[in-house]
């Protein structure tokens, strides 16, 4: 399986873990990731405004470029996966702004959102298969209590982001039992960080993250993963002194296949 993968800005900084061990844990399964050749920054935020091309233009190449290698396009950002895949629904469904786009980018053939989005999870779940993962696991992480942190980027909206259930979703708690843990249903879990406040009021944003260590501490969780860097971000410098210990779920998987020989090689 061959994807042309879109890392982001902060995965080459800040989140270099997400991406490092997401890549190796894919070699190791498998997967081919073919980084995308000069892709730019998605945005970062989705642009509300019909009428707003150019913040689109930076997915749209990105999108375009993978259909000319006929592979699926595939991101581990929570927020690249939101922004792309919601521009990527514009392409395909409003007809003023696909026009808009293709005028401005004079591509040789006109982009019309056939690019399929995956995010790495979908990737382990509908191409993988949780049955196969956990068939390639070597170091089960048995016993161990998780908290699946979803936030608000993965789900919302969900007639467009079709990524799982948004007040229910399952995903990665069918990860974590993939791996051998034990996942924790705390009812914080698909609630916002306040990620998108922390600059404006960071009092606000602080009680938003007490409550979700609150709710899964109180669950019997020993630790929280999420796929979101703003998210990881918020949960860890956000926290109080009594916060749980977070982590992408990358790493967890790069720990369950047995690859953590392979981290000084990268």
């Amino acid at each position: 399986m061959t994807y042309s993968y879109f890392p982001g800005c902060t995965l080459k900084n800040k989140a270099k873990d997400l991406d490092r061990y997401g890549r190796l844990s894919a070699a190791a399964l498998g997967v081919e990731l073919e980084e995308i050749e000069e892709w730019q920054c998605c945005g970062a935020v989705y642009p509300q405004a019909s009428d707003e091309i150019a913040t689109r233009l930076s997915s749209v190449r990105a999108l375009n470029a993978a259909k000319e290698k006929g592979q699926p396009l595939l991101t581990l950002c929570s927020a690249c996966h939101h922004v792309i895949k919601r521009v990527n629904h514009d392409l395909a469904t409003n007809a003023d702004i696909r026009t808009k786009v293709n005028n401005y980018l004079e591509l040789d053939t006109p982009y019309q959102g056939e690019t399929k989005v995956l995010h790495y999870l979908e990737m382990l779940r509908d191409e993988v298969g949780f049955d196969t993962l956990k068939k390639a696991v070597k170091n089960p992480m048995k016993g161990t209590k998780i908290a699946a942190y979803y936030g608000c980027l993965l789900l919302r909206p969900s007639g467009v982001m079709s990524f799982d259930d948004p007040e229910n979703p399952s995903i990665i708690e069918d990860f974590i039992r993939a791996i051998g843990a034990e996942p924790v249903i705390y009812s914080q879990r698909n609630e916002c960080c306040g990620g998108y406040m922390a600059m404006e009021d960071k009092g606000a944003a602080q009680d938003r993250v007490e409550k979700i260590h609150d709710s899964a501490r109180k669950a019997g969780a020993e630790l929280i993963i999420t796929a979101c860097p703003l998210c990881m971000y918020n949960l860890d410098v956000n926290g109080k002194e009594n916060k749980l210990p977070v982590k992408y779920f990358t790493e967890l998987l790069y720990r369950a296949l047995g690859l953590e020989e392979a981290k000084d090689n990268v």
